[in-house]
Order: C-alpha cells, then sequence, then structure tokens
C-alpha cells in the first residue's frame, strides 16, 4: 500500500494542488497536523481517505483527533503532529512514546524538516512542510509504501521553491 503523507501545510491550497500534480499514485493520504482542515481540501482533490490530525495551529479545530492508531500491511502506525511529545527537537521523547504505544511506525510533522530515521526497532518519518519549511530543507512531501513482511520505504518529493511575494519590515514570510 502507498500512503502519500504530508502536514504542515498552514492552509495554503495553491500547494495542495501542487502535491497532488506532484504525487505519484497513493492509495490513501495521511496529514500530520497544522491545519488539519486542509486535508478536507485534499480529499476533495484526490478522491482518497485522509487520515489527520490536530497540530498546535489547529486551536478550536473539531476536524481531527489529536493521534490516531492503525493497523497497514501488519505495521502499526501512529499518526500525530508530535508537539505534545517532543517540542522542536527532542527526538528521542516520540521514540519512547513509540515503545508505550508499542507502534512499528511514528508518521509527525512539527519540525517543518523531512526525516526518516530508525530508533532501534522503530521508523519515525516526517514528511517536511511543503509550505514553511525549516532547517535549510525544501518544501517536500513523502510516500510511504508498504508490504506486510517487507522493509517500509519512504520516498521524499521536493517542490518547486516558490518567490515569496511579501516582504515587509519583518522580512520575508
Amino acid at each position: 500500500m502507498k500512503l502519500g503523507l504530508t502536514g504542515d501545510t498552514h492552509g495554503d491550497v495553491a500547494c495542495i494542488r501542487k502535491i497532488v500534480q506532484l504525487a505519484p499514485p497513493v492509495e490513501q493520504w495521511l496529514h500530520t497536523g497544522d491545519h488539519a482542515e486542509d486535508a478536507a481540501f485534499l480529499e476533495s482533490q484526490t478522491g482518497l481517505p485522509v487520515v489527520r490530525v490536530l497540530g498546535n495551529c489547529d486551536y478550536n479545530s473539531k476536524e481531527a483527533n489529536i493521534d490516531e492508531i492503525f493497523v497497514v500491511e501488519g505495521f502499526k502506525l501512529w499518526l500525530t503532529h508530535g508537539h505534545r511529545y517532543m517540542g522542536h527537537t527532542h527526538i528521542q521523547e516520540l521514540v519512547w512514546w513509540a515503545k508505550q504505544l508499542e507502534v512499528d511506525i511514528v508518521i509527525y510533522g512539527h519540525t517543518h524538516v523531512p526525516m526518516c530515521q530508525y530508533y532501534g526497532d522503530k521508523l519515525l518519518i516526517n514528511p517536511g512542510s511543503p509550505t514553511r519549511p525549516r532547517g535549510g530543507s525544501k518544501p517536500s512531501f513523502a510516500v510511504l509504501t508498504l508490504k506486510e513482511g517487507e522493509k517500509p520505504q519512504v520516498e521524499f518529493l521536493e517542490l518547486p521553491v516558490r518567490e515569496q511575494k511579501y516582504a515587509g519590515i519583518f522580512g520575508r514570510y
């Protein structure tokens, strides 16, 4: 099964359209929060189900849960924004929680930095942010391929960097 992974979209529907154009065929999307309502737009653009969670910028949203745990192809996945478990940098907290929750794969957002790394037998994946990349990364999303009995495969896809339209006293935004 191929899963599209995105999040930290922050209401940028043009960017979501670009993701849909660039993505290879997937069977489902996962949205890591920060404008969880963007998942509804993604769903309308693709016709595919989108599992979504709330991020720290989803203040009063009733669009999703804080976390989702589910099984795909024999792998137990935990979809979370991550802000409640790690702040901005404490990835080991996510690893600790992954062990407590007995999940195989953690898909998270919040840092806006793409990452795919094993910590022992726990695979942590962050698709990055297609709208507000950080840490020198490019705008991105990811595709996770799962097949029972095989090692998960993750592909990161970059979006073209757009020219920022506005500059003010606070610099480019």
